[in-house]
């Protein structure tokens, strides 16, 4: 019934959301975000590996987005692919060294290599330092699409991510997909059938940095801004915040997630700092009262609901 009626409502209030209320650039940041919270949904919630240093990606890849377009004069297009090479470069090479541990020795040597980036940005000369690189010009899309009208980046945004989307679904579901969630539940198991674990954890982790770089680059274009906002420690604190609030290992989940906390930020920045408090509380009653997520739960509960209906 989700597939059937679910779906394609969400696509329709998706496709009328601009033009019943909803500012464009609040929609196309909480999509960026939402594809972030995906792709790290991906590697967590289906093979199992914990990150706290996926802001590399996001962050790397917004800044490789922003220099090629502005300072090489790329075409928008090519500049954003061209953050999504970059992440999963990026990704390839911190993967090959980080799957060599396990558990909290994974998640601790992705988040130092995350620092180091985050001090490259901050010296090297072509970030801009402090200031970022700021004005990033929007060219037409493909020559044709004017994406300096937020109406039609919104439109762009939204195909970039249910692009991104369907890929991680049908990933997923995938043989390659069932392989991960093989090594997430068993590790030996899976090792002891022939399967080459590292080797899949490598292209799980290529895949999902590719795709937080597609969602940093994207993000690069809409606020015309790269910054040490993109690749600090707390961007991945937000990405792993979104994923629970959301529900790990589920479809929907990050999406969700995503949208619940840029929401909160976007209508409880007036309070400042103050926001952070909110957002730890709302961690501490979701990890305690809905351990699944919001989706995992409404999962649980129509799940016990239907049971009985098959009898």
């Amino acid at each position: 019934m989700i597939r059937k009626i679910g779906i394609p409502l969400l696509l329709a209030l998706a496709l009328i959301a601009p033009w019943v209320g909803f500012y464009p650039v609040f929609l196309m940041k909480a999509l960026c975000f939402a594809l972030f919270a995906c792709a790290f949904n991906l590697l967590i919630g289906y093979v199992g590996l914990l990150s706290f240093g996926h802001a590399m990606f996001f962050g790397g890849a917004a800044y490789a987005t922003a220099h090629m377009v502005k300072v090489w004069g790329v075409p928008t297009e090519i500049g954003i692919l061209g953050g999504a090479a970059v992440g999963a470069v990026m990704g390839l090479i911190v993967g090959s060294v980080a799957i060599r541990r396990q558990g909290i020795y994974f998640a601790m040597v992705t988040l130092a290599l995350a620092q180091m980036v985050f001090f490259f940005a901050l010296q090297a000369k072509f970030t801009g330092g402090e200031d970022g690189i700021q004005a990033v010009p929007r060219r037409p899309l493909f020559g044709l699409i004017d994406i300096s009208s937020d109406i039609n980046l919104y439109y762009v945004v939204l195909a970039i991510f249910l692009a991104a989307f369907l890929l991680i679904y049908r990933t997923i579901h995938s043989p390659f997909g069932q392989v991960l969630k093989a090594i997430r539940e068993n590790e030996a198991r899976a090792i002891s059938l022939g399967y080459k674990v590292d080797q899949y954890k490598l292209m799980a982790f290529v895949l999902s940095a590719a795709l937080s770089g597609l969602a940093g680059g994207t993000k690069s274009i809409v606020f015309q801004l790269a910054s040490l906002t993109d690749v600090q420690w707390q961007m991945s604190g937000e990405v792993v915040l979104m994923t629970l609030v959301g529900g790990i290992g589920t479809i929907f989940g990050p999406v969700v997630g995503a949208f619940v906390i840029v929401t909160m930020q976007n209508y409880l920045a007036q309070i400042g700092e103050w926001v952070l408090v909110v957002q730890g509380i709302i961690f501490v009653v979701i990890v305690l009262a809905f351990r699944r997520g919001i989706v995992g739960e409404i999962a649980a509960y129509w799940a016990r609901f239907a049971r009985p209906a098959r009898h």
